[in-house]
């Protein structure tokens, strides 16, 4: 997904605001199961919904008010009742602006806990996971 920084996500210091990178990953977080078939109501219908366990970034290089830049996903299943959906932030140029690292689960509704196997819970809901492109993260 492609992004433009506008003039409210800017700090004093004139670059892009450190929480708004979290907006910017759920914009991708989002957009990346739509596009992978997983839609909110077929999920809230199905009685569940993704919840955020945990959170980080790890800033690489600033972007200011009109900076245009590309926000990636890649979605990995462990084995476990959680899954990780990591995203780049990327210049146009190519330089890595942010990553960011989550942690989700994905919870029952009714029950309020977490299903045991997220991938599959997401799948019976819509989810193909081979949509959501791959990509490699700098160490």
């Amino acid at each position: 997904m492609r992004l433009k920084v506008r003039s409210y996500e800017v700090d004093r210091l004139g670059h892009v605001n450190h929480a708004v990178y979290h907006q910017y990953g759920e914009l991708a977080r989002v957009g990346g199961f739509e596009a992978a078939g997983l839609l909110w109501d077929k999920m809230t219908d199905s009685n569940m919904g993704p919840v955020m366990l945990h959170t980080s970034v790890d800033f690489r290089r600033e972007l200011r008010v009109g900076d245009e830049f590309d926000v990636t996903c890649e979605l990995r299943f462990g084995g476990g009742k959680t899954f990780r959906l990591d995203t780049l932030i990327t210049k146009l140029d190519g330089t890595v602006s942010a990553e960011l690292r989550c942690v989700l689960g994905v919870m029952d509704l009714q029950a309020r806990k977490l299903f045991t196997d997220p991938r599959q819970a997401l799948e019976a809901a819509g989810l193909d996971p081979a949509v959501l492109p791959s990509v490699n993260f700098p160490q």
